[in-house]
């Protein structure tokens, strides 16, 4: 069984409602009639309801079963606008700018309607940008209780690959934070470590990744990443987690011994948290179009409840798997 087939049948256990906004994308219309079809989550698609069902025939796709919301003619909008005014007042909220943007906004509707515990989480941004997807979740839903920063991750599951957790790794942070510090790349390998133990439910060993492995090089960026090293044995001692390490050094056993020997991390990684966003954005494209890897995300970590984006190049595929890690997640909250 494949990494994602696991999930999917987590997800079935207790199944979960999970909202899709994007309602006019051929690939997320494909990809509710499978979600469906599989039952791996009940859905939500936000939008006008005879335009849904036109595009589904027009792709010969069944979405029968799955509820449309139309913000025109829900009978909640009120209590929702007002959720939203409540929520977002002290910030400049009014009563009319909530009506106005729950009418035009189909995210903000989505994460409404997850804050209001009428959904269990969303999943959006095969065509907005991930700030768009990000930015309701983060004023509307908020911080989990104790997470320091929101962060950005990937489940990567290499086929064929003896390294990492049997092929599946994660990666983070690949889609949010653009050049953490010491302290933030630390919070990341924090909620990474819990994120890979949910969602693939193995011991995470997590490796702080530089162009160095234990001073091999010296600059300012490789101290910041011995410095969340440090930060992160501090702070979260139960981790196991070492650094600096070189991505060879941390996943390969045999280049660990002579590059890092003694190490309990390296050549065993299976939690890659890279120094920067161009690092790790430009490390999980290369394993996913090279490695030919599946890749799930970018997922979001650290929202009290789960939102998750979607990379605007994804496939229907992709968005079925991202609704079964959000469904699994949802199981946790």
């Amino acid at each position: 069984m494949s990494y994602i087939d696991g999930i999917k049948e987590k997800a079935k256990i207790d199944k979960k409602t999970i909202v899709l906004p994007e309602s006019t994308d051929k690939r997320v219309l494909i990809a509710a009639a499978h979600i469906m079809e599989e039952g791996i989550a009940d859905i939500i698609m936000i939008g006008d309801e005879e335009k849904i069902m036109d595009g589904a025939g027009w792709l010969e796709v069944d979405l029968s079963g799955i509820k449309v919301v139309n913000p025109k003619t829900c009978d909640k909008f009120d209590e929702y606008a007002n959720l939203l005014y409540e929520t977002r007042k002290a910030k400049g909220m009014t009563e009319e700018k909530a009506r106005e943007i729950l009418l035009t906004d189909y995210l903000t509707f989505g994460v409404v309607m997850v804050k209001a515990n009428d959904a269990d989480g969303m999943v959006a941004g095969c065509c907005h940008a991930t700030a768009d997807t990000l930015r309701p979740a983060l004023q509307i839903l908020h911080t989990a209780p104790g997470v320091k920063l929101v962060s950005g991750f990937f489940i990567l599951d290499v086929p064929d690959c003896t390294y990492g957790e049997n092929g599946t790794f994660l990666f983070a942070d690949c889609g949010l934070n653009q050049d953490p510090n010491a302290e933030e790349l630390a919070a990341i390998a924090d909620t990474s470590a819990k994120s890979f133990y949910q969602l693939v439910g193995a011991k995470p060993i997590i490796a702080m990744l530089s162009h160095s492995t234990k001073g091999s090089a010296k600059h300012a960026l490789v101290d910041k990443v011995v410095e969340a090293t440090r930060i992160a044995h501090e702070q979260y001692p139960s981790l196991t987690l070492d650094g600096e390490l070189q991505l060879d050094a941390a996943i390969v056993p045999s280049v660990a011994k002579s590059k890092a020997p003694g190490s309990e991390v390296a050549g065993r990684a299976n939690v890659l948290v890279f120094p920067n966003l161009d690092a790790g954005n430009i490390g999980y494209k290369l394993v996913q179009r090279l490695g030919k890897a599946e890749a799930y995300g970018p997922m979001l970590q650290g929202i009290a409840k789960p939102v998750n984006d979607l990379s605007r190049g994804c496939s229907w595929e992709d968005i079925v798997g991202v609704v079964a890690l959000t469904a699994v997640q949802a199981q946790l909250v």
